[in-house]
């Protein structure tokens, strides 16, 4: 029996052992995730989602998370004010082994829905918060001016390249202090550039050794 299923934005076709790589998925190694995006089911009797297969699943467990090689992005305009830009990106990637195939009932497994993108923290949080948004009977008040940053909030502005528009979304990630971007990890600043859309700026930038010496400074 196999499957075909949708991860990632990509479609796999999968069979029970299969090991093959992912677009990463916010699990760790070791645990068992499971794939409810199920578009057919083949095997002795065939059958075809529209546009999913209802109750249908494929788990698997994951076996590590990685980097996939580099790729380097080169930009060269030849012109009289010719300019060019270099620059590389190493995808993250999760390694996972297929060790169930379920043609119904999956949606009362109990195992853990694979999330993709983010770390797993945030995808915990995300499970968390969708409980209290059900819960909601009334509409949501309209939405008001955004509030300022609570009190203890360092002056975001102050490192390079950042301005009010850029402090404001920052606050809205939770970001209000040099200590947080100090500790900054690799997987934040490709993660935090990617959500901001400025891929590559914090690096240029310095923020993290800015803001330790800021952080320190206090």
């Amino acid at each position: 029996m196999f499957a075909v299923m949708k991860t990632g934005g990509k479609q796999y076709k999968v069979a029970t052992g299969d090991i093959f790589t992912v677009e990463k998925l916010a699990a760790d190694a070791g645990e068992t995730i499971q794939f409810n995006e199920v578009l057919m089911l083949g095997g002795d009797n065939v059958t075809v989602g529209a546009p999913l297969v209802e109750g249908a699943g494929v788990q698997a467990e994951v076996l590590e998370q990685k980097k996939g090689p580099k790729t380097i992005h080169y930009v060269k305009r030849r012109r009289k004010h010719s300019s060019q830009r270099k620059k590389g990106h190493r995808q993250q990637l999760t390694v996972i082994r297929i060790t169930d195939i379920l043609a119904k009932g999956a949606d009362k497994s109990g195992v853990k829905a694979a999330v993709g993108a983010g770390s797993v923290a945030s995808a915990v949080a995300a499970v968390a918060a969708k409980p209290a948004a059900k819960a909601k009977a009334k509409p949501a008040p309209k939405a008001k001016a955004a509030p300022k940053a609570a009190a203890g909030a360092d002056d975001l502005k102050v490192l390079s390249g950042v301005g009010p528009a850029l402090e404001k979304k920052l606050h809205a990630e939770g970001i209000t202090t040099f200590a947080q971007i100090a500790a900054w990890t690799e997987a934040d600043i490709e993660s935090f550039g990617e959500k901001l859309s400025f891929k590559g700026r914090i690096e240029r930038e310095g923020w993290v050794e800015q803001a330790k010496k800021l952080a320190a400074e206090k």
